[in-house]
Parts: structure tokens; C-alpha cells; sequence
């Protein structure tokens, strides 16, 4: 067994040499050699085309090559064949082939043949040449502008990013047009290419922090990212944590605005998602209706998330203690009602805790994996009916209900939705401290947390910032969002290299008072 695998490690390893020094090499001058080396490199490939045509300029023999699902056959008829076809050159130059597209592209290895078309683009082989010629003809499937399905908004624009990394660097272009905002390309993946593009202010972001990132991203060896939140897994500092330290969005206004306070956006290729860093624990809290609407109003509804928080992770782990361990910080007389609540219930307080919770999170995950009109009911009328039920067969009490549904509405007010499912998951660690040690096991958690959000960081910045270390200037945009004339710098948490920001002057109407 252990001859046999490593005879097929070297066989393995073997074939990929050869499919190496394969690709490695050059092409020839004999178009029929050139043809069965494509047909013997894309083997059992349906929708791989070879059309052999003749130039009309020059009389030479041609091979047109292309997949067919990922190329724009009207481009090619129009802007390739037709001109090599029927066009005819009165000067009668082998050397120059009258094509009306503009992008063109001469190579001799394999290697670039292979990635062009699988990138979409046609090769054209002609007899008695050395090189091909590479057209930009990709045209691979893809979905119209549309709302983001998971960030709703009131008041910004509802348009989302796609699944193709040009329209979304169109987006974010939209949103800021400065010949600042610059680009870097890395391709990823050993099989499945990825391009992933790196935007950012030049005369804003920081240089090291640009540095690292790229670094971390050259540094992925893997086969593919199919998404975004794969790479995230691959450059974030500790992946080991439940909490989020790179932010994903679809929403092209949030990541522009990232942009202009100094923080770089990664987008990769086939993934709806852009990559925000660095970012702070405050940054999950965030959303652009807090901008399109009155700072007041905003702030209120911060504090709201923010309150939904502490609820969601702390509410029944209290639930446990206090009925568990501390029933005496109860009023009588909700003590008495509670008591008459769980009369019939033949469970102890953690485990009826527990069983609701997981059902609720049972619910959730039903309603997200069902299709929309059927999750929203599942979602509504399961837990009503199941709630109900439970209480009348007597397996949870009316007040162990109120506490999960509480539970549940303070974690769906979390914006972020990676955020929301890491509150979610430090629920049950903070309930097993309260079921053990009561109040002390929940301070205890909360210190742990503490301590754990003071440690982490998003690209070498602290994640607690501007908390832990306290800066009190950037407690502007946290907590409370002050008037944004009001806020005249960018965070220090994105190690801005131009701290200020352009034209922050305090409106003339407000200069009277």
C-alpha cells in the first residue's frame, strides 16, 4: 500500500512536469502541428471550436480557436472573420492581418495560448507563423445590476456588485472618479485562476499597510478562490477567531466610502463581494443609510445595535444565572410568575435554554436554505406554532419564549452578517459559563472577550481601535455619529498618510450660533 502510493505521488508528480514543460514551450510554424497540440491539451473539451478558414489577403491556411461558452461569437464574426475573410489587401503583406478589433496580441508560448482561451479570448494560427494572435473577445456569463439581496438600504443607491471583477471596478470607479484611486492586479490559484484587483487612494492609503496585503495575497498557494470569503480565510491575522476582521460587502457606495477614509478594497474575479481592510469592531456596525440620514436619528440606531449586541450574546446566559443561581435579584412578585411559568416544564433552566436556542437556529438556517416565500414562512409560522406548542405541552416556560424571541430580534438589528453569526456562536460558550458559575462565569466571559477583541488585529491595526488604544478623536464616528462637517479627519485606526480630509469645513449656516 505505502509503494503504491508513493509509485502514484511520482506518477503525479511526473505528469505535471510534463504538462509543465508542456506549456512551456513553443509553438510551430506548421499550422496542422499547432492544431492537434491545442486538441491534445484541451482533450474531452465539447465546446472547444477550431475553425480552419483562409485569409482572403494573404491566401494562408488559419485556424480560428475558441471555447464556445465563454466568448462572444458576434464579436468574433464581425470584428475577426469577417475582415480575414472577405476584406481583401492590395499590398499583399503576410505580415499584416486586417482584423477591426482593437485588442491584439501576438505570442509564441503555449502557456499564453492556454490561459487566453481559457480566458475567453480567440487564438488565430496561421500557417508558416511562429507566433498566434490573441483577440479579446471573453464574454462570460453574467447577471444585469441589481439591489444587494443581503444589505437593504433606505436611502443609498440600490445598485450591488456582480460576479464580474470589471463591472465592479466600473462601480467603484462611478463613485470616485480621481486619477488617485489606483489598481493592482494579482492573479491567484494554481488551477483555477482568480484575478483579484487591489483599489486604493495613493496619496491616502498607507504604503505598508498596501505592502502587507499584497504580500499575504502573493503568498496563497491554493487551487481556485471561488469566492471572496475564501481569500479573507487565507490573509486575515487569526483565523481561529469567530469575530470577522476583514469586512465583505456588495454595496458599491459602503466601499467607496471605505475607500475615501483611507482603507483598501479587494475584488476578485466570479465573487459579489469586495474585501474592506483594515477594519475595526466598530466598522460591523456601520451601515450608509447612518449617512443619508440625520446624524440624531443615526445615532440612535447605532446605540440600538450596539445595545442588540450585549442582548443577543448576554440574555440567556442572565436567563440561566438568575433562575439558576441568583433568583434572588428577582421582584417577588415576577419571581412568583416565573415560578407559576415553569411549574410544568421538566427540564432545568440551561438545558430548556438550550433546546430553544438551537431550535431557533434550526429556524433560521431553514428559512435562509428554503426559497424566499417558503423561508419567510417557515421562518414565521415555525416558530409561532412550535413556540406555542411548546408551551402548552409544557417543555419550555412562556418566559424562556420571550427570551429567545428577544434574543433573536437583537441579533437580526446586527447590519454585518458575518458579525451577526459570530454573536450567535459565542452565545452557547457564554451560556455553559452561566450554567457552571453563574454570574461569575458570565463576567468571566466578558472578560475574555475583552481581552480577546484587545489582541486581535485587521492587517497589523487594532481591532479594538479606537477604544483599546483610546482615541478620542475617532469616538466621532462610533458610538455617535457626530455631523459629518464636524468630523475633519479620517480614523487614525486606517494609517492614513493624508490625515485630513478634503474641503471638512463647518457649514456657514451653523457659524451664527
Amino acid at each position: 500500500m505505502i509503494f503504491f502510493r508513493k509509485y502514484k505521488k511520482m506518477q503525479n508528480s511526473s505528469q505535471q512536469t510534463n504538462n509543465n514543460s508542456q506549456t512551456q514551450k513553443s509553438i510551430s510554424s506548421e499550422l496542422m502541428d499547432n492544431v492537434t497540440e491545442i486538441k491534445s491539451i484541451f482533450s474531452d473539451t465539447p465546446d472547444l471550436v477550431i475553425r480552419h478558414i483562409v485569409i482572403k489577403q494573404t491566401d494562408s491556411k488559419a485556424a480560428l480557436i475558441y471555447l464556445s461558452g465563454i466568448t462572444d461569437s458576434q464579436t468574433i464574426y464581425n470584428h475577426v472573420l469577417s475582415p480575414l475573410l472577405f476584406e481583401e489587401n492590395k499590398e499583399n503583406n503576410e505580415a499584416d492581418l486586417k482584423v477591426s478589433l482593437g485588442h491584439i496580441k501576438e505570442v509564441t508560448k503555449w502557456q499564453e495560448i492556454e490561459t487566453a482561451i481559457l480566458n475567453g479570448e480567440c487564438v488565430l494560427f496561421v500557417d508558416e507563423h511562429s507566433e498566434a494572435f490573441i483577440f479579446g473577445t471573453p464574454d462570460f456569463p453574467k447577471r444585469s445590476l441589481e439591489d444587494s439581496p443581503l444589505e437593504s438600504t433606505l436611502s443609498g443607491a440600490h445598485v450591488g456588485f456582480t460576479e464580474s471583477i470589471a463591472d465592479n471596478i466600473g462601480l467603484i470607479r462611478k463613485q470616485i472618479r480621481n486619477r488617485e484611486l489606483k489598481i493592482k492586479e494579482i492573479t491567484v490559484g494554481e488551477r483555477g485562476k482568480s484575478k483579484v484587483s487591489i483599489l486604493y487612494l495613493e496619496d491616502v492609503a498607507n504604503p505598508e499597510v498596501l505592502q502587507e496585503l499584497e504580500t499575504r495575497i502573493q503568498k496563497v498557494d491554493v487551487d481556485g478562490i471561488i469566492n471572496s470569503g475564501v481569500l479573507t480565510e487565507f490573509i486575515e491575522d487569526n483565523s481561529y477567531s469567530p469575530f470577522p476582521q476583514l469586512l465583505l460587502t456588495e454595496r458599491p457606495d459602503f466601499a467607496a466610502s471605505e475607500i475615501l477614509q483611507g482603507r483598501i478594497v479587494t475584488v476578485v474575479d466570479r465573487s459579489p463581494n469586495v474585501i474592506i481592510g483594515p477594519t475595526t469592531f466598530d466598522s460591523f456596525f456601520r451601515t450608509m443609510d447612518d449617512y443619508g440620514s440625520r446624524w440624531i436619528v443615526a445615532s440612535f440606531v447605532r446605540l440600538l445595535r450596539y445595545f442588540g449586541f450585549f442582548i443577543a450574546i448576554l440574555l440567556p446566559a442572565f436567563y440561566i444565572a438568575i433562575i439558576s443561581f441568583h433568583f434572588e435579584v428577582i421582584p417577588l412578585k415576577l419571581l412568583f410568575s416565573i415560578g407559576v411559568s415553569r411549574e410544568r416544564v421538566p427540564f432545568p433552566p440551561y438545558l430548556e435554554a438550550f433546546i430553544m436556542e438551537f431550535t431557533l437556529e434550526m429556524l433560521r438556517e431553514a428559512g435562509i436554505r428554503l426559497p424566499a416565500k417558503i423561508g419567510q414562512t417557515v421562518g414565521i409560522v415555525g416558530g409561532i406554532v412550535i413556540g406555542q406548542a411548546a408551551v402548552e405541552a409544557g417543555v419550555v416556560s412562556n418566559i424562556m419564549v420571550i427570551v429567545v424571541a428577544i434574543t433573536a430580534i437583537a441579533s437580526f438589528i446586527i447590519p454585518n452578517y458575518e458579525m451577526s453569526s459570530a454573536i450567535r456562536i459565542v452565545r452557547f460558550p457564554m451560556m455553559i459559563l452561566a450554567t457552571l458559575f453563574g454570574f461569575v462565569g458570565i463576567v468571566a466571559g466578558i472578560m475574555i472577550l475583552i481581552a480577546h477583541f484587545i489582541s486581535l488585529e485587521s492587517l497589523g491595526t487594532p481591532y479594538s481601535s479606537p477604544i483599546a488604544p483610546l482615541r478620542f478623536k475617532d469616538l466621532k464616528d462610533v458610538f455617535i455619529r457626530f455631523p459629518v462637517w464636524s468630523v475633519e479627519k479620517r480614523p487614525l485606526s486606517t494609517q492614513a498618510v493624508q490625515n485630513r480630509r478634503a474641503n471638512s469645513n463647518r457649514p456657514k449656516g451653523d457659524e451664527k450660533g
